[in-house]
């Protein structure tokens, strides 16, 4: 929320396991009197995985597509990220707890870049990375409803979006406050303790039993 000055902020995940399904017909376009719509069959045609990281000033997305989900690709991501953006300024990125982003091989090659500064966000709270939220336009306005031949056209159709959306980035700007969203937990749990009492109470960790000598 308040970066250091000279610095970029980066939100940064993979999207993995985006399948390339070839459906039997083409999904008919919405229309007025007529929702969107696409056939239930398909065959799958393998899968692609999406590694992007969202610029939260701008809005710009640099993204690549992998064959595989290993700490290999986020080095090679993380590598590009080091050639395209600016060499003289910080690069502050957010990204979860995923094991792939603190492998040991992860760990050598920040500690030699030390621009790179990592914020993990806790477990379960994907939704406060914002490229989250991007996936989501991906998934609604690109992919959901596609029918992709092969993994090259899925992978063509992803990068085709990336240039339609980076040749008119749009930042994401928060507009619920802590408060708010606090309320909203609140008001969940006191629901849930109707439906279930008990079910929403917080965990306390159990107390470590004595060693016995």
């Amino acid at each position: 929320m308040t970066p250091p000055q000279n610095a970029i902020v980066l939100c940064v995940d993979e999207k993995s396991q985006i399948q390339a399904l070839d459906r039997t017909q083409p999904g008919l376009p919405l229309k007025p009197g007529r929702c969107g719509t696409f056939t239930h069959d398909y065959k799958r045609h393998g899968t692609t995985t999406l590694f992007a990281a969202l610029q939260v000033a701008e809005g710009r997305v640099i993204g690549e597509c992998y064959q595989r989900h290993r700490h290999q690709e986020f080095l090679r991501f993380l590598k590009r990220l080091d050639r395209e953006l600016p060499s003289g300024k910080a690069l502050h990125l957010i990204l979860d707890n995923y094991g792939t982003h603190g492998h040991p091989k992860v760990r050598e090659w920040l500690a030699r870049h030390p621009r790179f500064v990592l914020h993990f966000i806790p477990t379960s709270s994907s939704w406060l990375n914002l490229v989250e939220r991007w996936f989501a336009e991906l998934t609604q306005k690109s992919v959901r409803r596609g029918s992709f031949h092969s993994v090259d056209d899925l992978e063509q159709a992803i990068a085709a979006f990336l240039d339609a959306w980076n040749a008119n980035p749009t930042p994401f700007v928060w507009t619920a406050s802590v408060e708010k969203i606090l309320e909203k937990v609140e008001r969940c749990r006191r629901r849930l303790n109707q439906i279930e009492p008990g079910c929403a109470a917080l965990k306390r960790p159990r107390p470590t039993p004595p060693q016995s000598r």
